[in-house]
């Protein structure tokens, strides 16, 4: 009697518990609001939710391409955005995170849509300088005045690789008189607006709410990345690409350098979880695509090709892939 009243009493605290779990938000690593990261995450959030029968979806509000591999990692996110050549540096350790390597990361969903490294220069700094071209302004000696996204972004460590190019670091640019000013991506339109920094560097794509913003009321013009910031980004995992005209102040394709963009989970996320998010990403992308243009062009035959993710792809998301006939 006494181990029948144990049992029941243990069966019901499982149960408890059980419920506990399963009551734990899905959270996605974004980056802050106003990127196009957050809009992505913001629209998974509402397709998620009904598909995991009505479980907390959270998006955090902050990360970005470097951070969002690390917290996944670290189990402050169980599922996040991530660039393809970030994943890879994360797991390998690479320069900008110190040795440390994410050794839990997995891919859910590969080949989300392209996002490119682009160079935004006002108008009156062209004007005023005669530098009409990268190639130009990096060589010129001139003081460079550049805004971009915090260190938690992939533009920072990608704008490092192309000054080193130029035989140029962060120090020499201010020692010249220059500045170089992060900031969070709702406050670089006013920077860039008021002519405290006359380039901006920052991942573009369509219909990105930030850049479209800068495009519209700063007088900019996007300018190629030259050959040689190209192919230091392409020996860094970076690949160079031309995006089409998208923005005011294109005057066509623009040359810029694709990270790709992956969504990845914990290796700890359970498989049927891990089934279910990429499965519903997949009937819904058409849901997506309305609240996140960058997503119109996604192909779920793209989604679990090695070149699309880097990683390995979660043991859910690949029995997803296999059932789908689409690996």
């Amino acid at each position: 009697m006494t181990f029948g009243k144990w049992s029941i009493a243990a069966v019901a605290t499982a149960a408890l518990v059980g419920t506990a779990i399963a009551a734990e938000p899905i959270r996605i690593g974004a980056m802050p609001v106003g990127s196009g990261w957050y809009v992505a995450a913001a629209a998974m959030e509402q397709v998620f939710k009904p598909a995991l029968g009505g479980r907390d979806v959270e998006v955090i509000a902050r990360g970005g391409g470097v951070a969002n591999p690390m917290v996944v990692e670290q189990g402050k996110a169980e599922i996040a955005l991530s660039n393809v050549a970030t994943a890879v540096w994360a797991t390998q350790g690479r320069e900008l995170y110190g040795g440390k390597k994410a050794t839990h990361i997995r891919a859910l969903v590969g080949g989300l849509n392209s996002v490119y490294l682009s160079m935004m220069v006002r108008n009156d700094y062209i004007k005023k300088s005669g530098l009409d071209t990268m190639e130009k302004i990096m060589s010129s000696g001139k003081p460079l005045r550049i805004v971009m996204k915090p260190q938690a972004s992939n533009v920072p460590s990608s704008v490092d690789i192309v000054l080193e190019a130029y035989g140029l670091d962060r120090a020499r640019i201010k020692a010249n008189g220059g500045d170089i000013i992060q900031v969070a991506p709702a406050q670089i339109p006013d920077v860039m607006r008021e002519g405290r920094a006359d380039i901006l560097f920052d991942t573009v794509l369509k219909g990105h709410p930030m850049i479209t913003e800068v495009s519209l009321t700063a007088d900019v013009s996007f300018l190629d990345l030259s050959e040689k910031a190209r192919a230091a980004l392409g020996k860094n995992g970076v690949k160079p690409s031309q995006f089409p005209q998208w923005f005011k102040g294109q005057n066509g394709p623009t040359w810029g350098a694709d990270f790709g963009t992956q969504l990845i989970a914990r290796d700890d996320l359970p498989d049927d979880v891990a089934y279910t998010i990429v499965k519903t990403f997949i009937e819904k992308r058409a849901d997506l695509a309305k609240a996140y243009p960058a997503f119109g062009a996604f192909d779920p035959k793209q989604a679990a090709k090695p070149e699309n993710t880097g990683i390995p792809l979660h043991p859910g998301a690949a029995r997803y892939y296999k059932e789908a006939g689409l690996m």
